[in-house]
């Protein structure tokens, strides 16, 4: 989605910090990106495989054997079974799933930490976020001048900025692990909803309005390029805009609109995820799960959070 100005930028930061700015698609999931993978059948497992973490971070587990996998897949059935009773309810399929996508993001900051906390008093001030991050920007104004994509250092400067101080409860430009953690995982934190939100209208809001229409809204996920006829995907969103996002039907979403969209109150996707994997295998429909029920649809739960798209498969048991 980034012009090649924006390409140019990250290469060149990349080779003095390592570091880029926090980019959009990093670090918000679209419903329509997921809601447009149905639940087919049960051979397909795209939406178990990209409903939580999405596609960058969907692992496969094709180094294992089906006999490997399903053993440890075994050992996983029993964390999961958390009062021990030889039954997965939905509940604890939930918990499991909730608690995976919590230890995902916190490895994260965890992998990058060192990368920013440069003076190691385990804190990442403002300052130091933007040295590794925009310090070639910084140093070298003039190579950015003709930068006019929407993702360039002038713009996510003064955007990270915003984000950072959102997440600094304690107002001391210098953030901690949980605020670091609040900063890059905003969607995670009830207090940076509302960052999430401006965030996502300024991303799609070409005409910078402060509204998203209906053609902002689908050019967000589809670039029609060949000039032939929209998927009909497509139509489908067009549809979705016209019934469910534009509530107030004046023709565009607002920040309200917007909020309801991208982060519903009435939906839980660790619930239907876990609704979803009970019901594909719950082979004698009492709701609830056995390991042997499991096991036969071993390669939905390997490919679905449930066990980190198949990380979990990799790791020893005695790390999860």
């Amino acid at each position: 989605m980034a012009g090649f100005s924006f390409v140019c930028a990250v290469l060149l930061c990349a080779a003095v910090a390592q570091t880029k700015p926090t980019l959009r698609k990093e670090r918000v999931h679209h419903e329509p990106e997921l809601s447009r993978q149905a639940h087919e059948d049960n051979k397909s497992f795209q939406y178990d495989h990209e409903a939580f973490l999405g596609k960058d971070e969907a692992k496969t587990f094709d180094q294992l054997t089906p006999e490997e996998s399903k053993d440890r897949l075994g050992k996983i059935v029993d964390r999961i079974d958390s009062d021990a009773d030889g039954y997965i309810t939905t509940a604890e399929l939930k918990a499991w799933i909730k608690r995976v996508q919590k230890r995902y993001v916190y490895e994260n900051v965890a992998k990058v930490w060192t990368d920013y906390d440069l003076n190691k008093d385990n804190k990442i001030s403002w300052d130091e976020y933007k040295q590794a991050t925009y310090g070639y920007y910084l140093a070298n104004p003039e190579e950015f001048e003709d930068a006019t994509d929407q993702f360039s250092f002038k713009k996510m400067l003064p955007r990270d900025e915003r984000r950072f101080k959102a997440a600094d409860l304690n107002g001391d430009l210098a953030a901690d692990r949980e605020e670091f953690t609040a900063f890059l995982h905003p969607e995670e934190f009830e207090h940076m909803k509302d960052i999430v939100v401006l965030e996502t209208l300024e991303d799609i809001d070409r005409n910078s309005d402060g509204h998203v229409d209906e053609d902002e809204y689908i050019a967000d996920m589809f670039a029609h390029e060949d000039g032939g006829p929209e998927p009909e995907w497509v139509k489908t969103e067009r549809e979705q805009f016209s019934d469910f996002r534009d509530l107030n039907k004046d023709g565009k979403m607002d920040q309200d609109e917007i909020r309801h969209w991208i982060m519903p109150q009435d939906y839980d996707h660790a619930q239907a995820e876990a609704r979803h994997l009970v019901y594909e295998s719950d082979q004698d429909k009492d709701q609830m799960l056995t390991k042997e029920e499991i096991l036969e649809n071993w390669n939905m739960f390997v490919g679905s959070q449930a066990t980190n798209y198949g990380e979990d498969l990799t790791r020893n048991h005695d790390e999860l």
